[in-house]
């Protein structure tokens, strides 16, 4: 699977006792200092109208991106806490003295920096805010600790601030030193989903599921919020200029498969490293510019057959019909619903973009209709006979019924919810369970691919398939246990799911397969285990089932590619007192401190946050953590690991010396 960005932690972080040195960062925005030695009231008065003018641009921003919403929204509201202050300092009519005007260039560089940073989370590319999520939120804490250093030292008395206001403002200082102390929950289902999509393996009907449920939930699911995507994507390679292109290319790869759930045609792509040519980033011709009029508004590629829809707009046919097969039932471009979805052939259209195309030597691509998907019209007279014939009592009719859902199921949404609404649900389901083993195979993976869809998910648990899932996962074949697996994890998605696979014991194969398994089975296994350990119950369950065995293996056994995973579930489990006491054996503590030595940054700021959940609630294991070495580890992770990564350093660095102390 997986190459990780970010992944969360299961735990608040505890407050640090001491503000740390704010280090220089290059990706700071940097500003000329005002050298202005004017102490006069005319120098107080601009830098007052500039800051007005900056809490007025954050007012105006739209919606903030969903992954740092809410800490955004937080960040603008203490934005419009400060008008107060700005109203008073405006009405002054005394001069400003030195010390004032430097403090208010001081916190018009800090709501510079935060103002940065919310237009950022405001207009960025979705994609990229959630796959640097944790670099993201260290620069939350960068706002908050350069607005809490400005808010402590206002000179009030020199600026004649009212009481009135002060007290505001000291209240403020006090918020904003508790925010910068704070770490934020993540979405720790999404930062599972991220790991996923970024594998290597793209070829898993889990992937599809997994890649519909992060469009929801980026909120990257229409044609017009992907319009607005590429262009944020075009914007952010061509700030970064050909550098970080592996993260850029991450970025675009799964812009194209969103694209391609909602039928739109992917991003043709041209990375440049060469930081004077950057807008190569989206180009599709560099020798003929195509009329606008030619191209379809939702491929922007030529149209070969232009069609007229009821809202008289004109599309490329293909690219409309598998707008309509993706349940939208209104236009593309102008949003509005359609009174019927016929479409209409453009043939002036179409002569136009011919006869420009003979004029200048240009070759339409051809269309391989023997390529093309079966059509949505064949599919909903088709499923309803092979929902049928998983009744029959014919085993060959019943394995090719199967088989076939299996197939139109992995298609598309449309066929996934034809099968639901045609009952096909619940036969599947009794197919879990019979003797016959390649049967077994296609449902369970045709229910894999049935809960992709959100209400598909409910249908499926209504009907008791989490138990028979769970046989299939005991003694199915090797691609029937994987199956299994990825379709526990997608079920899992639901809350209430989560309980009912504990329950029915389902986390003892699941830890069987990651132990045993193939590469592929125990990856499904860890996805799985990792959602399900969400619930606290199930933590106790993996516990018993004897899950810490196995994460050891996969953790000394880097050839599998699965640290991340493992260090994950870990870093869940290390919150259960039975978990602790079995993560805090010595070999488990040692091959943690290896990871603090040579892991990746990722990989040291996982083994020091599970070190310092195993190190503050025991001090033995303080002490055997030492013992392999860990100190002058964590000290070099203080000065260069990740932001987090420092600050779980430095916390097991003072219960080091507190110890001492005592």
């Amino acid at each position: 699977m997986r190459d990780v960005t970010s992944m969360m932690e299961g735990t608040e972080e505890r407050e640090e006792n001491a503000a740390e040195p704010e280090p220089k960062n290059s990706d700071e925005s940097t500003r000329p200092e005002d050298d202005s030695e004017d102490d006069e009231e005319p120098d107080a008065v601009a830098v007052v109208e500039e800051i007005q003018r900056v809490i007025e641009s954050v007012v105006q921003f739209g919606e903030y991106r969903r992954i740092q919403r809410k800490e955004s929204h937080n960040l603008a509201r203490r934005f419009k806490h400060m008008l107060p202050l700005m109203e008073d300092l405006r009405d002054l009519h005394q001069p400003v003295p030195q010390n004032g005007v430097a403090w208010l260039k001081s916190l018009r560089d800090a709501l510079l920096f935060a103002k940065d940073l919310l237009k950022l989370c405001s207009q960025g590319s979705k994609i990229h805010l959630a796959l640097e999520g944790e670099a993201v939120m260290s620069k939350f804490q960068k706002v908050y600790k350069k607005l809490s250093r400005a808010f402590k030292g206002v000179p009030f008395e020199e600026l004649g601030i009212s009481d009135e206001v002060k007290e505001q403002l000291e209240l403020m200082h006090v918020q904003l030193r508790r925010a910068r102390r704070r770490t934020d929950t993540q979405d720790i289902e999404l930062a599972m989903d991220m790991m996923v999509v970024f594998s290597d393996e793209d070829d898993r009907n889990a992937d599809s599921a997994i890649i519909e449920r992060l469009a929801k939930k980026l909120e990257l699911h229409s044609v017009e919020d992907l319009e607005v995507e590429t262009a944020a994507v075009g914007y952010l390679a061509r700030e970064r200029k050909g550098q970080q292109e592996e993260s850029t290319q991450k970025i675009i790869g799964l812009l194209n498969k969103f694209k391609r759930i909602a039928g739109m045609e992917e991003t043709s792509v041209v990375l440049d490293n060469d930081p004077a040519m950057p807008n190569k980033m989206f180009e599709r011709s560099t020798s003929l510019v195509i009329p606008h009029e030619f191209l379809c508004p939702i491929t922007l590629e030529i149209m070969t057959d232009p069609v007229i829809v009821a809202s008289g707009q004109t599309y490329e046919r293909e690219s409309i019909e598998k707008w309509f097969n993706s349940n939208h039932i209104s236009c593309p471009k102008t949003r509005q619903p359609l009174e019927h979805l016929q479409l209409a052939p453009n043939c002036a259209l179409k002569n136009l973009i011919a006869e420009w195309c003979e004029n200048h030597n240009f070759k339409l691509p051809k269309i391989c209709t023997s390529c093309q998907e079966t059509s949505s019209t064949d599919n909903q007279e088709a499923i309803p006979s092979l929902v049928e014939s998983l009744w029959s009592i014919n085993l060959e009719h019943q394995r090719k019924a199967v088989e076939r859902i299996r197939m139109l199921s992995k298609e598309n949404s449309e066929n996934r919810i034809l099968v639901a609404e045609h009952g096909g649900i619940p036969p599947l389901v009794q197919l879990l369970s019979y003797p016959d083993s390649k049967i077994k195979e296609h449902a369970v993976t045709a229910i894999l691919n049935l809960s992709i869809d959100e209400g598909n998910k409910k249908l499926i648990s209504k009907e008791g398939a989490i138990p028979a899932i769970i046989e299939v996962l005991e003694s199915g074949s090797i691609v029937a246990k994987e199956n299994s697996a990825a379709a526990l994890f997608s079920l899992s998605m639901i809350d209430e799911n989560k309980e009912v696979v504990g329950m029915s014991d389902g986390i003892q194969p699941l830890v069987n397969l990651l132990q045993n398994g193939t590469v592929r089975g125990k990856k499904d296994a860890a996805t799985a285990l990792f959602s399900l350990s969400l619930n606290h119950a199930n933590k106790d369950r993996a516990i018993r089932a004897g899950i810490v065995t196995p994460l050891l293996g996969l953790l000394r056994d880097k050839n599998l590619g699965m640290v991340d995973e493992a260090l994950s579930i870990i870093l869940l489990l290390v919150l259960n007192y039975e978990g602790r006491q079995e993560i805090g054996q010595l070999p488990f503590i040692e091959t943690l401190v290896e990871f603090t030595r040579e892991g990746t940054p990722k990989n040291k700021e996982c083994a020091a946050s599970v070190l310092l959940e195993l190190c503050t609630s025991n001090s033995s294991f303080t002490l055997a953590a030492l013992q392999f070495g860990v100190y002058e580890h964590l000290v070099e992770i203080k000065e260069s690991g990740t932001n987090r990564a420092q600050r779980k350093a430095n916390a097991i660095l003072e219960l080091i010396s507190k110890s001492e102390q005592i």
